[in-house]
């Protein structure tokens, strides 16, 4: 059955299909669709979850060999199967066919997938899938489509907008959702929930110092400290509000941390960087910045995150750019030195 992104949330509510099959190249739906998934799965029972990532060197018996094997303290179970490509190959092919024709009970197979050639839509191994399971594909957001979207992101945050603010914010983002969600987070950052002016949203979205907050999230990844007190004490004397640089860091651990728990897991890495957007200018900095940092350490930055929250809502005294700062030279390790 092929259903449109947004008929995914209604599908849900019914009756779980036993293989859900999403496929584009906009990572941000994507993974909000696959996260849909796993939660509604979950809910049902299905508390077990078995992560199969088919890059060159997976064997499509794994496939298999998940299928037929429950958790001794679970019933229920999901196979979360990533394609690295567009295409599972003949082995692959092979094997979601068999696995469609011989669905195990008990099961849901979950696959996320780059997108797909017009040529495999006329596939066996695709018709199998379409036959038992839900096809989604997600394609770029434009025009009307991505103003539409911008107001239901919008709205899930609380915040309104007149149609001229949603149109400024659609031409900053050029159909990047994963920017369009940055954005409106830092819109609700800085102005909460409630009605935005259009010179409000002009401000955020036009403001050439977030440029400067990216600046300081490299240089904190190259654990640049000379650069970290340049940047950071520019940001603090421009203006720029506390919040921001906190929403910055907080989002860049919880990005590490979740990236560390992936590879801890075994799964490709090339792959986990993708999943979390980490493109590839950015990759060293990534890997050098994980190599640098234990657990502790990011549960740290997670607690002095807190604290400046608290410090810049008033619910705790000292200065919240102090407390950046400390944040700062945690991530860049100066604090052992």
């Amino acid at each position: 059955m092929r259903l449109k992104p947004e008929q995914l949330s209604a599908a849900l509510q019914k009756e779980l299909a036993p293989v859900y099959f999403i496929s584009g190249d906009e990572p941000l739906q994507m993974g909000e669709m696959a996260d849909a998934v796993r939660a509604a799965a979950r809910k049902a029972g299905y508390d077990s979850r078995e992560v199969l990532v088919a890059d060159s060197g997976f064997s499509w018996n794994e496939l298999m060999e998940s299928a037929g094997s429950l958790s001794i303290f679970t019933d229920k179970k999901i196979i979360d199967l990533r394609l690295s490509t567009g295409a599972p190959g003949t082995e692959g092919a092979k094997a979601l066919t068999d696995y469609c024709e011989h669905l195990p009970e008990d099961t849901l197979l979950l696959i996320t997938s780059a997108k797909l050639a017009s040529s495999s839509l006329k596939s066996r191994w695709f018709q199998a899938l379409d036959k038992v399971g839900c096809i989604i594909q997600v394609w770029p957001l434009e025009g009307q489509n991505l103003i539409h979207w911008l107001q239901q992101r919008m709205q899930q945050r609380g915040l309104q907008a007149e149609a001229e603010g949603i149109r400024i914010l659609a031409s900053r983002i050029e159909g990047n959702l994963l920017a369009a969600a940055q954005e409106i987070e830092k819109l609700y950052v800085l102005y909460g929930s409630g009605r935005l002016s259009n010179q409000q949203i002009l401000d955020v979205v036009a403001d050439s110092s977030r440029f400067d907050v990216f600046k300081l999230m490299d240089s904190v990844l190259a654990a640049k400290v000379g650069r970290i007190f340049k940047i950071l004490s520019g940001l603090q004397a421009e203006g720029v509000a506390a919040p921001v640089v906190l929403w910055a860091l907080t989002r860049e651990a919880r990005v590490l941390i979740r990236i560390k728990q992936a590879l801890a897991q075994g799964q490709n890495r090339a792959l986990v960087f993708k999943n979390n957007q980490v493109w590839d200018k950015r990759q060293q900095l990534v890997s050098d910045t994980l190599g640098r940092l234990g657990d502790s350490d990011l549960n740290s930055i997670l607690t002095l995150s807190a604290k400046a929250d608290r410090q810049i809502k008033g619910q705790q005294q000292g200065d919240p750019w102090e407390t950046l700062l400390a944040i700062c030279l945690k991530f860049a390790s100066a604090d052992k030195v």
